[in-house]
């Protein structure tokens, strides 16, 4: 599987590569169709944004990429394809998108590859050697996401997606070091200040939409494994946090259900809302990285989502959850999510991006809350990002105990991590950046200081490779149409 995909990486690249060679043997453009060219995508559902041989057109107009690249989104012919998220989520229209993409015009089908490697070095709680969660690790978590789709007669959309992780590889099986994570276990005990890694298959799921008319939208998606209704876009497809290659700590609280093996959703769209319910599987995937769980369906949510500018996608959601935990099998937990995400193009190659997500697991007349604002600021080759996080973790979740301790307790963890990265090499359509960052914790109580120290500091430099933003000359490159 790893040697077939990464064929088919280097097939794209090379379509990619002479497609590129082709446009530079056309005419120039004029000079003011080479500023046009250089935008990122601004899928605006407000006024339009012509393009040689693509128009987009407003809400009220039915906005879809018919007329060329073939790719709308997901779910409905008449969004932007930078709408969608992880899953069935929905991000906002002005969304960057980091993706090869084709459309060959002989079939009738369009693909598009996204993918992200990071090859970093990470030291948690460098300035603490004598506590917990003091480690370091050279590693390379990875994921890669292909799909394919193709427009049904006059109403129909059919998408199919495949995403593997070669994590179990890269990391290891036990995860890579970040302090104060929680969740999931690894040899029958839980891991505690690691990450886990994703399964080697992280989705495989087809989607079928059927539209009654440019405003009205119903679909149903099937994954195995795949992500439910619940959430928002999973943190590495989130762009706000795509260039921080660590996952959130109250990622358990928000978004750990985009991998579960058994899922199904209907929904359906209305103008700029959306209304979903998913049946799925509740256990997290086990420590066994390379199979497929059994489907039980035995767990439920809803999600209500909103659009209401090209800026901005909200969305509130929740989750019944069967025994989700393999360490807490007769724990079933009730999960509420609510979230804001932004994004505005500043100029060419340039932009912001940012989320605000609450999360929050009850189970047994208790409870406990995750609150997450990150941020991402694109200028051409240089990024600064930011991410706070407000995690309430008990001492049992830590696994601390004591005398006279209430671990059933929730306390406040606070980080804050500061990056930057600038991209050293652009080839072939492809990105490769080198980044640092560093995180700052306060751990609340003396409780939580005595294990891990007051202030651990934790930090990274990465080399990441991933595809290059989707501007509208490279999607004039991918897609074989130059300027006029």
């Amino acid at each position: 599987m790893r040697t077939l995909f990464f064929v088919t990486l280097l097939f794209i690249q090379r379509i990619a590569f002479a497609q590129h060679q082709h446009h530079d043997a056309t005419p120039a453009a004029s000079s003011a169709e080479k500023a046009d060219t250089t935008k990122p995508m601004d899928h605006s559902m407000h006024g339009s944004m012509p393009m040689d041989g693509m128009t987009m057109h407003g809400p009220n107009h039915g906005l879809t990429m018919d007329t060329t690249m073939g790719m709308t989104h997901s779910l409905s012919r008449h969004l932007s394809m930078n709408r969608n998220g992880s899953g069935t989520s929905w991000h906002p229209d002005n969304t960057p998108m980091y993706a090869y993409m084709t459309h060959p015009k002989d079939n009738g089908w369009s693909y598009m590859l996204h993918y992200a490697v990071y090859l970093r070095y990470t030291g948690q709680n460098s300035n603490n050697p004598d506590k917990r969660g003091h480690n370091q690790q050279f590693g390379a978590p990875n994921w890669f996401m292909g799909m394919a789709q193709r427009k049904i007669g006059r109403r129909g959309l059919f998408q199919a997606r495949a995403m593997i992780s070669l994590d179990p590889l890269t990391v290891g099986n036990g995860g890579y070091p970040l302090l104060f994570q929680t969740g999931e276990s690894y040899k029958g005990q839980p891991l505690i200040d690691k990450q886990h890694p994703h399964d080697l298959v992280s989705e495989l799921s087809v989607s079928y939409s059927h539209s009654f008319n440019k405003d009205v939208d119903v679909y149903g998606y099937v994954g195995y494994p795949g992500e439910p209704a619940l959430g928002p876009p999973a943190f590495m497809h989130r762009i706000s946090s795509f260039n921080n290659p660590d996952a959130p700590l109250g990622h358990h609280w928000q978004d750990a259900s985009h991998i579960l093996f058994g899922v199904a959703t209907i929904g359906v769209r209305y103008k700029w809302a959306k209304l979903e319910g998913s049946s799925f599987t509740g256990r997290e995937p086990d420590e066994h990285r390379y199979n497929f769980d059994k489907p039980t369906f035995n767990s439920y949510s809803y999600r209500v989502s909103i659009n209401p500018s090209p800026s901005l996608a909200l969305q509130f959601s929740q989750g019944f959850l069967k025994s989700p935990e393999e360490s807490h099998p007769g724990e079933d937990v009730t999960r509420t999510t609510a979230s804001i995400l932004h994004s505005k193009a500043l100029g060419p190659s340039s932009y912001v991006t940012s989320a605000f997500v609450w999360g929050r697991n009850s189970h047994d007349g208790q409870g406990e809350n995750s609150f997450l604002a990150e941020s991402s600021l694109q200028l051409n080759r240089l990024a600064f990002y930011g991410r706070y996080e407000n995690v309430s973790k008990s001492l049992e979740e830590l696994s601390i105990t004591g005398p006279g301790l209430d671990t059933h307790r929730g306390y406040v963890i606070n980080t804050l991590t500061l990056g930057m990265n600038y991209r050293l090499v652009q080839y072939l359509n492809s990105d490769l950046v080198l980044g640092a960052q560093i995180t700052g914790a306060k751990p609340e109580k003396a409780v939580l200081q005595d294990v891990y120290g007051k202030t651990p500091v934790s930090g990274q430099i990465y080399l990441r490779l991933s595809p290059s933003l989707m501007t509208m000359n490279s999607m004039h490159r991918m897609s074989g149409h130059h300027s006029r």
